[in-house]
């Protein structure tokens, strides 16, 4: 019984076909697209502010260089709130519940911020795997450290968002079967238990968004220290 609770996590299959490609499309289809009107409708008005809100928040603190990355970054916060919202929806499957996919989105990112800066400003970038003051005996043990710490960066990214998700939904899935075999048993106790349920939806849904903000927020303070 406790295995088939790891079962939704599994990527479907359909033939021996992989459906995983088409859980990372069907987002893409239910955005709104622009128009040539001079008035939006609400739908895409709601979209425009929010991407406005999240760009001027997200690269204001970050120099002229890391604007290029606006469009990018703020199309991966879309994604991965559009993933994680479908993903606590009835018999659907969550793509970043899956750590192979996380890495592959945090690994490149990582490095990208990594290889511009150590292209524009080498010295800056090296600088950082040395604090200012550091007494000499410490060097090499410091130089060590904060360079495991960089490349652990890409791997705390992708475990994060995975480890967040991944509880999420197993617990959903343990409070509801509570729910149903108690249903018959103690009539009270599950409908307090669907109560609890319901109180856990409502928290996964802003764990799902605030887990794609934190996700691009990091690789946006990467930027920042590289640019």
């Amino acid at each position: 019984m406790s295995l088939s609770f790891f079962d939704q996590f599994m990527s479907p299959t359909y033939l021996g076909i992989p459906l995983i490609a088409l859980a990372l499309t069907l987002p893409w289809l239910l955005f709104p697209n622009p128009s040539a009107r001079w008035l939006n409708n609400r739908l895409l008005t709601l979209q425009n502010w929010f991407m406005g809100q999240f760009t001027s928040q997200m690269f204001s603190p970050i120099n002229l260089g890391g604007h290029k990355w606006a469009l990018l970054l703020a199309s991966l916060m879309i994604f991965l709130i559009s993933l994680n919202m479908l993903g606590l929806l009835p018999y659907t499957f969550t793509p970043t519940t899956q750590l192979s996919m996380n890495m592959g989105l945090a690994v490149p990112l990582w490095l990208a911020t990594v290889l511009m800066g150590m292209r524009t400003q080498p010295t800056a970038a090296l600088g950082h795997l040395l604090p200012e003051g550091t007494p000499v005996p410490l060097i090499p043990v410091l130089i060590i450290i904060e360079t495991i710490s960089l490349f652990i960066r890409p791997l705390a990214l992708g475990v994060r968002l995975t480890a967040n998700l991944t509880a999420g939904h197993l617990l959903m899935q343990l409070i509801a079967t509570a729910a149903f075999v108690l249903l018959p048993l103690m009539p009270a106790v599950a409908i307090l238990t669907s109560v609890i349920l319901l109180l856990l939806t409502m928290l996964e849904v802003a764990v799902a968004m605030i887990q794609a903000y934190v996700f691009v927020l990091l690789i946006s303070l990467y930027l920042q220290e590289n640019v």
